[in-house]
C-alpha cells in the first residue's frame, strides 16, 4: 500500500521525534560497534538528546518543507509512519538536500522511505533545483537508508572519514 504523504503539522512533532529515536537507534548502535565505545561516547555522549534536538531543529527551520507519511491513516488513526525534510538553501548552486528522513522501524522495508524520497525529489525539482543531495552513514546500521536512496536513483560518492582516540 502506498502511503499518504501530507504536510507536517505542529501536532506531529512529538510523534516524529519518538519515531526518529526508534528509527536511528540501530544506526547509533552500529556506529558504536564500528567506532568503538570510547570514540562513540566522546562524539555522542547523549545521542538520544542530540537526536531530539536535531529533529526539533529541522522541523522548526524547515516549516513548509517537511512532510509526513501515513501508511494506513484509517486503521492507525493517522499515525505517522515516516517523515522527510528538504532544504533549498543554496539555489545559486541549483542543489537541494534531503536533510532528514525517518521511517518507523516496524514499517521499514515496505517502501515508505522510497515513497518519501521520491516525493521529496519532486518538491526539490518544483523548487527549481537541478541536483539533489542526501547524506547517510556507510556503516551497517545505515544500510536501510542507503537502499532507499539507491532505489531512488542516487549515485554514491564514496568518502573516507577516519577517527582516532587521542
Amino acid at each position: 500500500m502506498r502511503p499518504t504523504i501530507r504536510p507536517f503539522e505542529d501536532r506531529d512533532a512529538e510523534e516524529i521525534v519518538g519515531l526518529s529515536l526508534r528509527a536511528w537507534e540501530p544506526a547509533y548502535a552500529s556506529l558504536e560497534r564500528v567506532l568503538g565505545a570510547e570514540i562513540f561516547r566522546r562524539q555522542h555522549p547523549d545521542w538520544w538528546e542530540d537526536q531530539r534536538r536535531a529533529v526539533r531543529s529541522v522541523l522548526a527551520a524547515n516549516k513548509g518543507n517537511v512532510w509526513v507519511a501515513e501508511a494506513d491513516p484509517v486503521a492507525r488513526a493517522g499515525a505517522v509512519a515516516g517523515f522527510v525534510a528538504v532544504e533549498t538553501d543554496h539555489p545559486e548552486e541549483g542543489m537541494g538536500e534531503i536533510s532528514m528522513l525517518g521511517v518507523e522501524p516496524d514499517r521499514q522495508g515496505a517502501g515508505i522511505g522510497t515513497a518519501l524520497t521520491m516525493f521529496a525529489l519532486e518538491r526539490l525539482k518544483e523548487a527549481g533545483m537541478g541536483v539533489a543531495m542526501v547524506e547517510t552513514g556507510g556503516d551497517p546500521g545505515h544500510a536501510p537508508a542507503r537502499r532507499a536512496y539507491e532505489k531512488a536513483g542516487f549515485t554514491l560518492l564514496p568518502i573516507a572519514r577516519y577517527f582516532k582516540n587521542l
